[in-house]
């Protein structure tokens, strides 16, 4: 029903529509003006805007909703809604015909995949009715809250480090300090061992070493986490980064039969960063890029400019297996790894290197690859 009172343009428009007499001047000039908005609306307005009939066919669609949904106006506008979500199940449309029986939404949260990037989505929805109480269609509304999702789980995850921080801060240098004592003796036992030709029992102190050196490197991650390095800060180009780690990349790559490409089509910016940690990055993210092909396959990375945040955009894409949708928000969280020997604080401690220096990473995943998007201002 009509909620609250007729307003004169409103009755104006009413009775031209029926017939019942000529346009003034006037009315046409307020119609038009009506017929503008709306046109200007949809192109300006930054939400996302469906219009919808009841044979359930698009009629108009805003400039923004086609840039997040990834669609074309002139190849979605008169096509059936359930006919532009392609082979996903009904189940999981975001917009259901029941939309057109008065089955509305408010604040439906909802992911949307638009080729490598997710966008994190708020959507409203409600049927447009005349006066009379018949439905004559209905209108969605959404709008991208990517950056706010994104900004509370990073404050949820800087929480969640900053508590293994302080155990890290406290509980380090006292194991350290017994570990590195165990290495000493081990060593002069190896040493005395290769003396007397104990072939096997050199093995085991092999293993040994190599364990106290893992151990020694997890105490180095919860140290970084517990506060981080100085960063060296300095101008620099993200490509002639690239250029010097490329090479360690690819002999990694080729124990694995995986293929490696750098893509550079456009003059980078420079940016201010501190080469040795985007090293490290860029290292971390490669290597877990190549480990995740099992049979081989390809790992490329694109340098590129997005003008829109101001920032060199690094993406290492690999042709793996992919991460599971369920399990995409979690692999930055401090201990989780998929990994049987993973220590689960790589990519958080990435992520923390990234951030230090006004940046971010994005992961997107599509079932057969993963993208790593590292994003540093310039």
């Amino acid at each position: 029903m009509h909620n609250g009172p007729i307003t004169p343009l409103e009755e104006a428009v009413s009775k031209l529509a029926e017939g019942r007499r000529s346009p003034t001047t006037g009315e046409r000039d307020a119609v038009t003006l009506l017929q503008r908005f709306a046109d200007t609306f949809l192109r300006d307005v930054n939400l996302g805007v469906l219009l919808i009939d009841l044979q359930f066919r698009l009629v108009d669609i805003s400039d923004t909703a086609c840039k997040l949904l990834g669609w074309s106006r002139e190849q979605v506008v008169n096509h059936r809604i359930n006919e532009l979500f392609g082979a996903m199940p009904k189940e999981h449309h975001p917009i259901k015909r029941s939309l057109l029986g008065g089955v509305v939404a408010t604040n439906y949260a909802f992911s949307w995949q638009n080729g490598t990037y997710r966008h994190e989505l708020l959507m409203d929805s409600n049927v447009v009715r005349c006066e009379d109480g018949q439905i004559l269609g209905a209108y969605v509304l959404f709008k991208d809250v990517t950056n706010l999702k994104s900004l509370e789980e990073q404050v949820q995850r800087n929480d969640r480090l900053a508590m293994v921080g302080q155990i890290a801060a406290g509980t380090a240098h006292e194991i350290r300090n017994p570990l590195t004592s165990i290495k000493g003796f081990l060593q002069m036992f190896k040493r005395t061992l290769t003396e007397r030709g104990m072939n096997k029992e050199v093995e085991f102190a092999d293993i040994m070493l190599t364990e106290l050196n893992r151990i020694n490197e997890l105490v180095g991650e919860f140290l970084l986490l517990s506060k981080p390095k100085d960063l060296n800060i300095e101008q620099l180009r993200i490509e002639q980064v690239m250029e010097e780690i490329v090479p360690i990349i690819r002999n990694e790559a080729v124990m694995h039969n995986v293929d490696v490409r750098v893509v550079h089509t456009v003059p980078l910016p420079p940016v201010v960063a501190d080469r040795e940690m985007l090293k490290q990055v860029f290292l971390n993210i490669a290597k877990n890029g190549i480990e995740a092909m099992v049979d081989g396959g390809h790992l490329s990375i694109y340098l590129k400019i997005d003008e829109s945040c101001k920032c060199v955009l690094v993406d290492i894409h690999d042709s793996g297996p992919g991460i599971p949708g369920f399990l995409v928000d979690k692999i930055f969280d401090p201990f989780f790894t998929t990994k049987p020997n993973g220590t689960g604080l790589g990519l958080s401690v990435c992520q923390r290197i990234i951030s230090d220096m006004g940046g971010g990473i994005r992961v997107a995943s599509k079932g057969y690859g993963t993208t790593f998007t590292i994003a540093i201002p310039y």
